[in-house]
């Protein structure tokens, strides 16, 4: 199955980039992977941001994608778990789950109602890139956890 991550701006921290790099390459031979960045919105009027950058994400889904929105609000997940919902929707038949990381205000309606799982990855709550780092590391885990193979690292 394709996994696709598109989030809001790039990476800025060399360090995060190191690191999603590295994820990036341990998760090529389980999926099929890509990322697409999209610009912020004019963080001087919130409201207009939001609009624009779910607006900017929209445009880059096809219906069939299916859609998870992080989202502070949405539902936790453990490893073991995200590993069956990932492992399910391709027995399903998903040809492409898009996971989305919006910028700092959020999504708008729009965007939340395409979205067919709200994911929480904490209670806490992480810099953009981090999420996208912490994304990417969980695809890592939930690949070698379904296929019953040991993380160590």
């Amino acid at each position: 199955m394709q996994l696709r991550l598109i989030a809001v701006d790039r990476l800025r921290s060399a360090y995060v980039a190191d690191a999603c790099a590295d994820l990036r390459k341990r998760l090529a031979p389980y999926h099929t992977y890509d990322e697409i960045e999209v610009r912020p919105g004019d963080g001087k009027n919130p409201r207009a941001a939001v609009r624009d950058e779910s607006e900017r994400i929209l445009k880059h889904l096809r219906e069939n994608d299916r859609v998870w929105l992080l989202e502070r609000t949405g539902t936790q997940l453990s490893s073991e778990a995200l590993a069956q919902r990932i492992t399910e929707a391709g027995l399903d038949g998903i040809g492409r789950l898009t996971f989305v990381v919006t910028g700092t205000f959020g999504a708008d309606a729009a965007l939340r109602m395409r979205a067919e799982f709200l994911w929480s990855l904490s209670d806490l709550t992480f810099l953009h890139e981090w999420a996208r780092m912490i994304v990417l590391e969980q695809l890592y885990r939930a690949a070698k956890i379904a296929r019953n193979e040991p993380y160590h690292h």
